[in-house]
């Protein structure tokens, strides 16, 4: 606990890196399409969910500083049982789609460079090489990972800040006149659908062993972290809505970040976008499989997934990304894009909304505000309620795919638990 090193600067930029991974270049589109001229009102809704969500991570994160993060939150609000236990794998799975998320829009910018256009050979070809080339380099080099990220967060951020700045004059009002909008319902759905891009902010309860001054700088981390991404979602949505005539962004709806740059930096700047978001999506791909193998390592010690997930080689826990890969590869060429989105939206959804029911079931421990933390459960609740339900009747595939999660989830962690370990467990490991 001595040799904490990320200071506050460091902090915000793991927040910010997490979330403005490959989510904004992967659902941007699919936020148009869904919201039309409201775009930035979704994505300011789905903001407000993680900024409410936040607290209950600053909170819980100062108390409980473990790398353990959203693990060992539910664990010590819910005691170690099979709800904790599913949630936990739960958590696991999400990860899978999201690097299924990241890698089908890798596929989708990659197609760009094709002058005939892409075929099913062609995109399964770019997923492979998406998700692949990333595990050859978590074997080879954890370090690489991480000292990577930072300058391509770095890199990312400063692409959008661009496009806002070269995009802004060329902005037309009309196009977000209020006949373009959806119902409010479905402008709160097409927020809830693209939430995944604001995934990643929870990555910052992870470090917090190593973060200086942690009463402190942990919740000024969650909060500036969120603050300065819904700030710039939202900026980013006004420019794509207001450049680009909303036919031509549906047409182009995967990659409709790179024709968001076109109006005020031509060719060139389609060419650079696109280029940027293979590079973010490739590095948001890297960073999750070194992350979510941990994870299923950090797991498998505790007795919560098969052992086989703890072995390692070179301190790199190499059965644990093989796993992820692979798993993740099949979903990617299973499921389309939309799928995707939901399924991954509404898992963290999930997630979120019981880390928001630990605090307030931990409030008097961790010095939380209840009336905050009910906020808090009631929106991220009603928020997957909502998307659940009224995407249900036009993508009835994602919503049982999402509940087989569910109850693969539960099953897992009821029969693993009584035939393998022979007990759910009930032992303190932090």
């Amino acid at each position: 606990m001595e040799n904490r090193t990320i200071g506050l600067i460091g902090a915000i930029s793991i927040g910010i890196g997490g979330m403005v991974g490959g989510g904004i270049f992967a659902v941007l589109g699919e936020a148009v399409s869904l919201a039309h001229g409201a775009t930035f009102i979704a994505f300011f809704t789905a903001g407000l969910v993680a900024l409410l969500t936040s607290y209950s991570y600053s909170k819980l994160s100062v108390f409980y500083q473990n790398r353990g993060g959203t693990v060992v939150f539910i664990d010590n609000a819910f005691k170690k049982n099979i709800l904790s236990g599913s949630v936990n794998l739960m958590l696991w799975l999400s990860y899978l789609v999201t690097i299924s998320l990241y890698a089908t829009a890798f596929a989708s910018y990659g197609g760009t460079f094709f002058k005939n256009g892409t075929n099913l050979y062609i995109e399964q070809g770019l997923i492979f090489i998406a998700i692949f080339l990333p595990t050859f380099i978590n074997l080879i080099s954890a370090s690489f990972v991480s000292k990577s990220e930072s300058i391509i967060v770095f890199i990312k951020v400063t692409l959008l800040i661009l496009i806002i700045a070269s995009g802004v004059s060329y902005v037309d009002m009309e196009h977000f006149t209020p006949t373009n909008w959806k119902s409010p319902l479905g402008i709160i759905t097409a927020g809830m659908i693209i939430f995944v891009a604001y995934e990643g902010f929870e990555l910052i309860a992870n470090a917090s062993e190593d973060i200086k001054n942690p009463r402190v700088n942990l919740p000024r981390a969650f909060y500036g972290s969120v603050l300065f991404v819904i700030l710039l979602y939202v900026l980013i949505s006004i420019v794509t809505v207001g450049v680009v005539p909303e036919a031509q962004l549906l047409d182009a709806k995967d990659y409709a970040l790179a024709i968001a740059a076109k109006p005020a930096l031509g060719q060139i700047g389609f060419t650079i976008v696109a280029i940027a978001a293979l590079l973010s999506t490739f590095s948001a791909i890297n960073a999750t499989i070194y992350g979510n193998a941990r994870l299923g390592f950090f797991l498998a010690h505790t007795g919560e997934l098969p052992k086989v997930l703890s072995k390692e080689k070179n301190g790199i826990p190499n059965v644990g990304v093989w796993t992820t890969s692979i798993l993740s590869f099949f979903l990617a060429i299973s499921i389309s894009l939309t799928e995707i989105a939901i399924i991954a939206s509404a898992g963290f959804l999930l997630i979120f909304a019981i880390i928001n029911i630990s605090a307030f079931k931990l409030a008097k421990e961790i010095g939380a505000n209840r009336v905050v933390l009910f906020l808090a459960i009631l929106c991220s609740v009603l928020a997957l309620v909502t998307l659940l339900f009224h995407t249900y009747s036009s993508n009835p595939k994602a919503v049982a795919v999402f509940f087989i999660f569910i109850l693969f989830s539960i099953s897992f962690e009821w029969f693993y638990g009584k035939l393998i370990r022979g007990h759910f467990l009930d032992r303190e490991y932090y």
